[in-house]
């Protein structure tokens, strides 16, 4: 059975990979023995967080900014200079913008529009040459873009550009998959829910909301390294290789218990 879930010797690229969820997913794959590149816009961040995992395995980092189509072409071709094929792109950048209704900027909006879901989609199919020298028939190449739950309900929270970027992320991760299916490569979209985050930094660091949020998740705790670790691993593992165009909630039981 551990065969299932070995990913040793798989390359993989994280972007986003020097903090948050994108640390975690990025730890968990360099300590299951795959090489990783970790890529973020800053430069002493992500040679920071690559250094650290230096320590478990095999990491690199590269800097990059998705949030313009030109920076993902970057980003693409020299992580291509270092993998001719790619087993494991993870979609992870993401930033998050909050303002009231009648008061939220134009930037808020194209900023995270721009990251969020463009970025998505530009890095990936610059990848594709990559990505399609990996994939096989009984293993395939795996697209895994990070969505949220704020893109599967309506969140309590004013922010509106990130709910639809991250819905907009769940759609194209499933029109994704339907078009790159006879490629075998397979795109697939976690939608954590709370997990210790910068993103989530302002509501979990005080002990009155924590536990507000806590109690709003069925299993009555915040999301954990290995959660997402783990869920990662399966999807690029041959466990995972029959699955693609799935949105999988990583939320405690938020989405599916209320």
């Amino acid at each position: 059975m551990s065969e299932l879930f070995d990913i040793s010797g798989k390359t993989a690229l994280v972007t986003g990979g020097s903090r948050g969820i994108g640390l975690m997913i990025a730890r968990g794959l360099v300590q299951a023995g795959a090489r990783v590149i970790v890529s973020s816009r800053k430069g002493d961040d992500v040679r920071a967080a690559a250094h650290l995992l230096s320590e478990h395995g095999e990491c690199e980092a590269i800097v990059g900014d998705v949030s313009r189509p030109e920076g993902a072409a970057a980003l693409a071709a020299e992580t291509h200079e270092r993998f001719q094929a790619l087993d494991i792109l993870v979609n992870n950048a993401g930033v998050v913008w909050g303002a009231p209704l009648e008061e939220f900027p134009a930037a808020g909006w194209d900023k995270v529009m721009h990251t969020n879901v463009e970025g998505v989609f530009h890095l990936t199919i610059a990848l594709l040459p990559a990505l399609r020298a990996a994939a096989e028939v009984d293993d395939p190449a795996r697209v895994i873009n990070i969505g949220s739950i704020d893109g599967l309900r309506t969140p309590a929270m004013e922010n509106y550009s990130y709910s639809a970027s991250k819905a907009a992320v769940h759609m194209l991760t499933r029109h994704l998959a339907k078009r790159l299916a006879a490629d075998h490569i397979t795109v697939n979209a976690i939608a954590p829910g709370p997990f210790e985050s910068k993103m989530m930094a302002f509501v979990l660091e005080n002990p009155e909301t924590r536990e507000a949020v806590e109690q709003e998740v069925p299993l009555g705790r915040i999301g954990r390294g290995d959660d997402v670790a783990g869920l990662t691993q399966f999807l690029a593992s041959r466990a995972g290789a029959y699955i693609t165009g799935a949105v999988i909630a990583l939320d405690g039981g938020i989405t599916g218990c209320n």
